[in-house]
C-alpha cells in the first residue's frame, strides 16, 4: 500500500525517477550523510539542505527514506553498430504509427 502512494505521488508530482525506500535503524547521521542498515547491509544516502523531514534524527532511530537514483553521467562503451541503429530507427516509426 505504501509503495502505491509512492507511486502515484509520483505521477502528481511529475516525476520521471522512480522512487524507492529503505527502512532500517540508523547506524550514523551528519549534515550530508545518513547511514542505515537494512538486514545486514549498510545504506550510505546523500542528504543535504533539500532533504525533506526529520531534522532531529539520531542514531539509534528507525527511519523510512525515500529516495530516487539519478544519472550523473553516461558514457558509452560499446557504439550501436550500423545494422542496430538501423532496426532502431524502424522499431522507433513502427512505434510512432
Amino acid at each position: 500500500m505504501k509503495r502505491s502512494i509512492v507511486a502515484v505521488a509520483a505521477l502528481l508530482f511529475g516525476t520521471a525517477a522512480y522512487a524507492y525506500q529503505v527502512t532500517g535503524p540508523v547506524l550514523d547521521v551528519t549534515d550530508t550523510k545518513i547511514v542505515v542498515e537494512k538486514g545486514k547491509e549498510k545504506w550510505e544516502l546523500a542528504r543535504d539542505k533539500n532533504t525533506k523531514g526529520a531534522k532531529d534524527i539520531k542514531k539509534g532511530d528507525r527511519v523510512t527514506i525515500q529516495y530516487t537514483m539519478t544519472a550523473t553521467d553516461i558514457e558509452n562503451k560499446t557504439p550501436a553498430k550500423k545494422d542496430d541503429k538501423a532496426k532502431a530507427a524502424k522499431a522507433d516509426d513502427k512505434a510512432k504509427k
